[in-house]
């Protein structure tokens, strides 16, 4: 089966159809880099939902306020929810065994000052749990402590950018900046993933901000942690009953969607995930067909080959040959051509998924690529369906009868 005769007569019949040979293993190799390249752009599209994920924790929910779309115990539709500090106090007393870290958030456009350097920037006051929902990193100095929010104390912590436009390479620790009239001491420096912007960021203690507010204790936001241990069935459930216990507290209809919002980030991701799974099947479901047409194709170029060669196998037959040898010649060509072809066009895919990198992130596709393990099931359901497609033809071929393949002109 494998000897030099039996590899040169499978080259003498690639050469005698040397069109259809390639114009089936055209279809093979683009069904394969088709079926390489549609997974890798689902793993892509996975990447990027998981970098925009990865900025923030994923077991976080963000509280937002909104108006009421419907009337409920004497109250009106169109009313603005409040959220107060109170709100947050109650969220640690009846939820203990779910919470990890709980922080307001309060947004300020301020005009940052140092000597004669000055830009806009966002200011967020926030509690030091917000640390660990943004995941930010201090490159010097802290972040906030639980004395600053209790003192109510003029200290910031500013963003890698924050520094660069007014200190540059300076070390802004224990220097003053001055934030819309009130000077500030700055105690940190951070950096976060979630690049320029985010690092465009000040962060100040929400108590003073209130202070300085008229000693207001509302908030815009809040954020808070659950504990990772209880999971995504957990997530949920504790999704459901804040979302009750808030509804209940400022008396919005159970069936309000709009009085106010709570995004679960772990339902977001999960959700995501499973779309870009979902997407990435199908696509590789048409990649996958688009393989069993190029096979087919070998599959017809051996019925042809089969025919044009009868009266050979009736030569063979007559000199000795078995239908086991007969199948094995056919099945053989048609493995090889199916094999070097899928080869040529799987390692084609994964060199072009190597060169895109980044190069697709304004398609939301980040770093596409393809598992070695689906790469080698593809390469192995290539050649199976390749041996199958050659298989039909070799087992008419071998029922021939010598004297009637003899005949044949």
């Amino acid at each position: 089966m494998f000897n030099r005769d039996t590899w040169k007569e499978i080259f003498l019949g690639i050469r005698k159809n040397k069109l259809r040979t390639f114009l089936s293993g055209f279809s093979v190799a683009l069904g394969i880099f088709l079926f390489v390249m549609l997974f890798g752009f689902g793993n892509g599209l996975i990447n990027t939902f998981d970098k925009f994920f990865q900025d923030d924790a994923t077991n976080v929910f963000f509280i937002r306020r909104g108006r009421t779309s419907m009337p409920y115990k004497g109250y009106k539709s169109q009313r603005l929810i409040e959220l107060d500090n109170s709100d947050m106090q109650d969220i640690r007393d009846n939820f203990p065994m779910f919470l990890e870290f709980i922080s307001p958030r309060i947004f300020r456009g301020v005009k940052a000052t140092y000597n004669n350097q000055w830009n806009n920037y966002t200011n967020r006051a926030v509690a030091p749990g917000h640390q660990f929902a943004e995941k930010t990193i201090m490159m010097y100095g802290r972040f906030l402590n639980q004395e600053d929010i209790k003192n109510k104390t003029k200290v910031a912590v500013i963003g890698r950018m924050v520094r660069k436009d007014l200190f540059g390479s300076d070390n802004p620790i224990g220097k003053f900046i001055d934030l819309n009239g009130v000077n500030y001491r700055v105690v940190g420096v951070f950096q976060d993933d979630g690049g320029d912007n985010e690092e465009r960021m000040i962060y100040t203690p929400y108590t003073t901000q209130q202070q300085l507010e008229k000693s207001t204790d509302e908030i815009d936001q809040i954020v808070l942690g659950f504990k990772p241990s209880i999971g995504y069935a957990g997530a949920m459930q504790f999704d459901r009953q804040l979302t009750k216990f808030l509804k209940d507290k400022k008396k919005i209809h159970p069936d309000d969607r709009r009085g106010i919002f709570i995004r679960n980030i772990a339902d977001d991701l999960k959700q995501n995930q499973q779309f870009a799974k979902v997407l990435q099947m199908i696509v590789s479901f048409v990649a996958l067909g688009t393989i069993i047409a190029g096979i087919i194709g070998i599959s017809n170029v051996m019925v042809f080959t089969v025919k044009e060669r009868t009266k050979e196998i009736g030569i063979r037959k007559a000199l000795g040959a078995t239908p086991k040898d007969v199948i094995a010649m056919i099945l053989l060509e048609s493995v090889f051509i199916t094999t070097v072809s899928g080869v040529i066009g799987l390692m084609l895919g994964i060199a072009v998924l190597s060169s895109l990198g980044e190069t697709l992130e304004d398609f939301f596709i980040t770093n596409p690529y393809i598992d070695t393990f689906w790469a080698l099931f593809a390469t192995i359901i290539l050649i199976c369906f390749g041996a199958l497609a050659g298989y039909m033809p070799a087992r008419r071929a071998a029922r021939i009868h010598p004297i009637v393949a003899l005949r044949d002109e």
